[in-house]
């Protein structure tokens, strides 16, 4: 999915797309965004920033609450830090600052569809037996979590994180671990915010989300999974 409100860039950048084997549906602003993303659930999405109704970033935070692991590309203007931490922020995977190279947007649409792929593969089970904390118990042989004897339904990513926390259990993961053991040495580590990712398993698997029990912040350092 493709939304800028510049119709001509989008007639543009729909014909780079399809020459290079994408189908393309497109919005030209905030609000049809989300209706274009909600009925066609397309693979990934290429948000402008500045967009009637809605802009990318809220666009973007939609987008992370439909559907967690597909891909966001945000396009923008502005090309300051203090833009790109708040598009991370929303849950971007990757920014791109206009104007921009043709070539270079079809690379990074290819390289974020081949991280999705691996992704979307179950993790690998170095450990056999279910881990319980409390009531949290982590099953790497079912690929399941479960809090009170009630599943929880996590992404593979999601999953993974809990799941190296879990072989793990009392040592301190910083960002830079996380990304490094579920998603590999290539990632740019400024195009993934482990603290979305934290916030979401929590909202799942914590009584309190604000005060959680299992997955906890150590100050300055990181994160474990104790209780």
């Amino acid at each position: 999915m493709l939304a800028d409100d510049e119709h001509s860039l989008c007639d543009a950048l729909e014909i780079i797309l399809k020459d290079a084997g994408y189908e393309v549906c497109i919005a030209h602003d905030g609000r049809e965004a989300v209706r274009v993303f909600e009925r066609e659930r397309p693979d990934l999405a290429v948000l402008d920033v500045m967009m009637p109704w809605l802009d990318g970033f809220e666009v973007c935070e939609r987008i992370r609450e439909a559907s967690p692991d597909v891909p966001v590309l945000m396009l923008s203007a502005k090309g300051d830090i203090v833009d790109k931490k708040t598009g991370f922020k929303s849950g971007a995977d990757d920014y791109l600052v206009k104007p921009f190279n043709d070539e270079e947007l079809v690379l990074r649409i290819e390289a974020l569809l081949r991280r999705r792929a691996r992704s979307d593969a179950p993790p690998p089970a170095r450990f056999r037996q279910p881990v319980r904390i409390g009531d949290l118990v982590v099953d790497p042989r079912r690929y399941e979590v479960a809090v009170a004897g009630r599943v929880i339904s996590l992404t593979p990513k999601e999953f993974q994180i809990l799941a190296l926390m879990a072989e793990n259990l009392g040592r301190v993961f910083t960002r830079e671990d996380l990304i490094e053991a579920v998603w590999g040495s290539e990632y740019e580590t400024g195009s993934i915010s482990i603290p979305v990712y934290v916030r979401r398993i929590r909202e799942k698997i914590e009584d309190d989300p604000s005060n959680p029990r299992y997955l906890q912040t150590v100050y300055r350092f990181g994160y474990r999974l104790g209780d």
